[in-house]
């Protein structure tokens, strides 16, 4: 009969616990809950693309060559072999707790000329640097965009004696044929 009460007691101590231990888990849920929400993990910024502002928007120009492009706007993103006379320039910039934000500028040539444009409104230089997060600099400034006379002044290169003034070398165009990635031996 020691055996029968022994085993009811072990399993009424054992209902006794699991009870306890799922009133516990009631508590400590909303408990964990708070510290989760206390502690946030780190949302890294994703950036793609190229970003273009109005400014160099405002700098293209109908003729312009495909080099005098590249050289306002950058490399663009997408350059299709299908669809050789148009570049696209894509800039999307994705933060944690933020909205994307995404812009998209399409250039279109026409016997490798400019022919025309057309994409999303763009933002000035300073609106984008405005819009960027300012707890990370510590400052709500925004740091001056343009440089002043003086400041270019500084850090132009001096002029050497054995140089003239103003160079007249045109850059040139990339080769149309390129050589073999290896050479042939005819000697193997």
């Amino acid at each position: 009969m020691s055996d029968v009460l022994t085993s009811r007691w072990l399993r009424a101590a054992l209902a006794a616990a699991a009870c306890t231990g799922l009133a516990a888990c009631g508590s400590f849920d909303s408990a964990s809950h708070r510290v989760a929400n206390a502690i946030t993990p780190y949302k890294i910024e994703i950036v793609q693309g190229n970003f273009v502002s109005r400014e160099q928007v405002a700098q293209l120009q109908q003729g312009m060559s495909r080099q005098q492009v590249r050289e306002v706007l950058g490399t663009p993103l997408l350059s299709s072999l299908f669809h050789a006379d148009r570049w696209d320039y894509v800039f999307t910039l994705k933060r944690g707790g933020k909205e994307v934000q995404s812009r998209k500028l399409s250039v279109f040539f026409k016997d490798d000329q400019l022919e025309r444009f057309a994409g999303d409104e763009m933002p000035s230089e300073a609106e984008f640097v405005a819009s960027l997060d300012v707890k990370k600099r510590g400052s709500g400034k925004v740091p001056p965009l343009e440089a002043t006379e003086e400041q270019l002044k500084r850090y132009s290169a001096p002029a050497r004696p054995d140089q003239p003034a103003t160079s007249s070398v045109q850059p040139q165009a990339a080769p149309i044929s390129y050589p073999p990635l290896e050479s042939t031996a005819s000697g193997r």
